[in-house]
């Protein structure tokens, strides 16, 4: 039987900006048919431009990925994840969208050179993106931890990192991210940089854990994905959902906690950057 070519599933939006281009293009659209006056239109089509445009500008005035990254990349939206853990019994749903991506792997690329990290632990690895990107700012000696839950993301995980000369770097530990944790606490493990993007009803366990536990080391910093999750965050409470009510809560207890300071970044789906005080 012939092997037919695996297409690509289109990427929905899923940013405050993605979602919010995607309306100005359906507002445009209508507003066309509606025989709105030609000032109107001209301003909602500047409105589009300038939300539509951005993404593609970030990308093509930052630094291009890497080889393997582009791999990687290119793998997982090839991936039908939906055939593999779509089967109503799985609590986790997988989807090419929970990929950190081009501008956001550069970004923690560059943290980790700026702040000289060599020890580095992401909470939620999915396919390895973000792993990797990290790792390629590493020394020799440096490593990350990752965490995550499915087998065979791991393993899909491990077969990218296996095409780049930094994959040895990263070492998976396959278990839910709590256990791993508490694991690594007992063990008296600390990491200079670690990176949040997991289960979000669990946001505030990690962060607590961290600190809590000694996890983070003396002068460590702490990244965190998904922090303006589709603009849940900031919308009314009854429009979000259960993963955008954990978001409001989790970003509250950070800004509440006296022990760290912390930046909001609109960077992509927002991405929060704590130091201990």
């Amino acid at each position: 039987m012939s092997q037919q070519l695996k297409t690509p599933k289109a990427v929905r939006p899923v940013t405050p900006l993605g979602i919010l281009a995607q309306k100005l293009e359906e507002i445009v659209q209508t507003a066309a048919q509606l025989n709105v006056p030609d000032s109107l239109m001209a301003s909602l089509q500047q409105a589009l431009a300038l939300a539509a445009g951005l993404d593609p500008y970030l990308e093509e005035c930052t630094t291009p990925k890497s080889p393997a990254l582009a791999t990687l990349a290119q793998k997982t939206a090839e991936e039908d994840w939906s055939q593999r853990f779509d089967d109503g019994e799985t609590v986790r749903q997988l989807e090419q969208e929970m990929l950190s991506g081009h501008i956001e792997g550069q970004t923690l690329k560059m943290f980790v050179q700026m702040t000289g990290a060599k020890h580095i632990l992401e909470i939620g690895m999915f396919t390895g993106y973000s792993a990797l990107a990290m790792a390629e700012a590493l020394p020799e000696d440096g490593y990350v931890v990752a965490c995550e839950v499915d087998q065979y993301v791991a393993d899909f995980a491990r077969s990218c990192f296996d095409n780049s000369p930094h994959g040895n770097k990263i070492k998976i530990e396959v278990a839910p991210a709590l256990e791993t944790l508490h694991k690594l606490a007992a063990a008296q493990t600390s990491f200079d940089l670690v990176f949040i993007d997991a289960d979000k009803r669990e946001y505030i366990d990690y962060f607590q854990l961290l600190l809590d536990r000694e996890l983070l080391a003396p002068g460590g910093i702490i990244c965190v994905d998904n922090t303006l999750l589709q603009g849940q965050p900031y919308l009314p409470p009854e429009q979000r959902t259960a993963n955008g009510e954990a978001i409001a809560q989790f970003n509250r207890a950070v800004a509440d906690d006296p022990r760290v300071e912390q930046v909001l970044l609109p960077l992509r789906d927002g991405l929060t950057i704590i130091r201990r005080k």
